[in-house]
């Protein structure tokens, strides 16, 4: 695949992964009983886009769905948006090291990609969203913090389980290189 045509297959994942984030932030969501916290279905699939097309699609699915759900339910809230991309983003570099489009996800890379992506929820949902909540919004830190807490534990465990089972089912559709070889006549 050239360049131009990896650009536009990486502006239609954008646009595909941006409404996919939608739709499962929208309706595939679980209320935790902490105001405005839920378990996300979206975050296992940012994960997976993020692996195939790259740390950027991710940070622009994530900023992108993340804003249009808002948008369409209760306001946007720029803190978790932007938080969303940096998750994309910190998804896509974790999985630059994984050889899931080559076919390839073992136990080794499972662990990896676990390691990396708690380090990421916790980035993200313990530090840069409740910071941005008290800078953009004023909103108290013990409610802010509590919230981020609860987010990087679900979100880092819907990772973990749905994530990972998503990267290994989409590693075992992709040929692994080195697995066709040529058939010699026998006569």
């Amino acid at each position: 695949m050239n360049k131009k045509q990896s650009s536009i297959t990486t502006l239609v994942a954008i646009g595909v992964g941006a409404a996919v984030f939608f739709i499962l932030g929208r309706f595939l969501s679980i209320p935790t009983g902490i105001p405005n916290t839920s378990i996300e279905t979206t975050y296992p699939f940012l994960a997976l886009m993020a692996t195939i097309f790259g740390p950027f699609a991710g940070l622009f699915i994530g900023l992108i769905g993340h804003a249009i759900k808002d948008l369409l339910t209760y306001g946007l809230w720029w803190s978790w948006v932007l938080t969303s991309g940096f998750a994309g983003f910190g998804f896509g570099i974790v999985g630059r090291r994984l050889k899931v489009n080559e076919g390839i996800f073992t136990l080794k890379d499972a662990i990896q990609f676990n390691i990396g992506q708690v380090i990421v929820n916790v980035l993200s949902w313990v530090v840069i969203a409740p910071v941005l909540d008290i800078l953009i919004y004023s909103e108290p830190a013990n409610k802010v913090f509590l919230q981020g807490g609860v987010s990087a534990l679900v979100n880092a465990l819907s990772v973990g389980i749905i994530g990972t089972l998503l990267l290994k089912g989409y590693a075992s559709t992709r040929t692994k290189s080195g697995s066709l070889r040529k058939e010699h006549n026998r006569k």
